[in-house]
């Protein structure tokens, strides 16, 4: 007997769109999820909610997003082809993505929105991150103009609620421990681990006809950090949920499922040197310091590290957490001055910030903590010296306004920091998720060591690997768990 058609590990994005998915294929779905009611949602809750799509222009906006024509007489989206998407997939991966894998995110990234919506998924243009005024006009920048409303937790409040309404059983504090294998090979259920107030954990073996993983990555387990990423992935701190143990992955490899992907990387961003080590739902991802292209990061030994303008943010802040974790004290301060400070995003503006400032570049340098002042004052100098101002700034193009001669070049956005005041934001490095997981069809089906899929047994979202290598597009993990999950959802289903 089962105990209901599909059963769906995990309780975010990815998750919810497969059990809505697995309902609208008629099938009864338990939905389990490790955390208590009040954090649930995984990673998903942390996120601001950007959502990386395919449109064509502005009536692909509107499908998803309520706007009146002065608004959008107000707004310039561009376009966001498929060749777009592929090109930026291909190159910040270094061309590793699967391909297949890779087609079905990119030619479902709209419609899956749009299913999403026609449930009661809401949507909102993002021109507060995304957009800077130009001329009056909003001009959208890095292939992203539009974001779930309320972001990461509005979403998951919304998609746990059309959950409610379809019957799905959401069952918290609930963690899968290990996959149920029928006589005949395919897979009958999931052993479970119930807490129970004062008692600890209560295992119960729930089946069904077919299991969903879709409950994140290894992000928030230190040791298997550690074992994979490599030393000092263990101290580095977690942008979101506690609850990403990899828990889903370890049940699927001791069933014999196939790893996939790059396990020694991840989605690793610029992140408040003094965030707590998780990711606080009250801050949300405001711990994150993201317009670093607008000003210069320095590290502990007062140098420039990395070229803080070679692309826009959307394209290096998933790999520059990286870079920061490998400078001495794994930290960096980010400097600006005046003339920047009103584009920096809302993130700067919240009280708990590491930040200091100063009207002059040399009392500023005296107060970065753990930072050499004089070689950083003689780095600064140096910097302002190479700028091209005879190159117009220009915040939502590349610009071209570069440096000439320095070691680390700067290649756009580069502005003479002669404007006090003048102010600074520590930095040290926070880790999204992990890009190791599983190996999936085109089905959603997990494979096994042998390269056939594991009857019964789907997987969506962070857990599953060879999407990302590296680097990672802004807004695709929210987009690849909203597809891939309707994907399993309907197959399982």
């Amino acid at each position: 007997k089962w105990d209901a058609d599909v059963i769906v590990v995990g309780a975010g994005n990815a998750a919810c769109s497969a059990a809505i998915a697995a309902r609208d294929a008629g099938a009864s779905v338990i939905m389990l999820e490790a955390a208590p009611k009040e954090e649930r949602g995984g990673n998903s809750t942390y996120t601001a909610g950007a959502t990386r799509m395919v449109y064509r222009g502005v009536d692909d906006v509107r499908s998803l997003v309520d706007l009146s024509d002065a608004e959008v007489a107000n707004m310039d989206f561009g376009t966001y082809t498929e060749e777009q998407y592929f090109d930026d997939m291909y190159r910040m991966t270094r061309y590793r993505t699967d391909p297949e894998l890779c087609d079905i995110l990119v030619h479902n990234s709209l419609p899956t929105w749009q299913w999403l919506k026609k449930h009661g998924v809401k949507f909102q243009t993002s021109q507060g991150r995304q957009a800077f005024k130009v001329d009056g006009v909003y001009k959208f920048w890095g292939g992203l103009c539009i974001e779930t409303w309320g972001g990461g937790h509005g979403l998951i409040d919304t998609e746990h609620a059309i959950c409610d309404k379809l019957g799905v059983d959401i069952r918290y504090e609930t963690t899968g421990v290990s996959l149920i294998m029928n006589d005949d090979g395919t897979v009958g259920g999931v052993t479970v681990r119930q807490r129970v107030v004062g008692k600890g954990g209560r295992l119960t073996d729930l089946r069904a006809g077919a299991v969903v993983l879709a409950c994140g990555g290894f992000e928030s387990n230190a040791e298997m950090r550690a074992r994979y990423m490599g030393p000092g992935w263990e101290l580095a701190k977690v942008r979101g949920t506690r609850f990403n143990q990899g828990g889903g992955i370890k049940m699927a490899l001791d069933i014999g499922a196939q790893p996939h992907g790059h396990w020694s990387s991840g989605h690793a961003v610029g992140w408040d040197f003094n965030a707590p080590p998780f990711g606080d739902l009250t801050v949300g991802d405001n711990f994150q310091k993201h317009s670093y292209p607008l000003g210069v990061m320095v590290n502990a030994t007062g140098k420039r590290f990395v070229d803080e303008g070679y692309d826009f943010r959307n394209y290096t802040y998933a790999k520059y957490g990286h870079v920061i974790k490998d400078q001495p004290d794994m930290m960096a301060w980010q400097i600006f001055d005046k003339k920047v400070l009103h584009l920096l995003r809302d993130e700067y503006r919240i009280k708990r910030v590491t930040k200091v400032s100063a009207e002059t570049l040399e009392g500023l340098v005296k107060k970065l903590e753990g930072v050499d002042a004089a070689a950083c004052l003689a780095e600064l100098k140096a910097y302002n010296a190479a700028v091209m101002t005879d190159v117009a700034f220009n915040p939502a193009v590349k610009d071209g306004r570069g440096t000439r001669g320095l070691a680390v070049a700067k290649s756009n956005w580069a502005n003479v920091l002669d404007q006090p005041p003048f102010e600074a934001y520590q930095v040290t490095c926070g880790l999204t998720f992990t890009f190791g997981g599983l190996k999936i069809t085109n089905a959603c089906e997990v494979e096994d060591t042998a390269g056939s899929a594991i009857p019964g047994l789907y997987a969506a979202g962070e857990l599953v690997g060879g999407l990302f290598y590296h680097n990672y597009p802004g807004g695709t993990g929210l987009t690849s768990g909203a597809v891939f999950g309707k994907i399993a959802g309907e197959g399982a289903g």
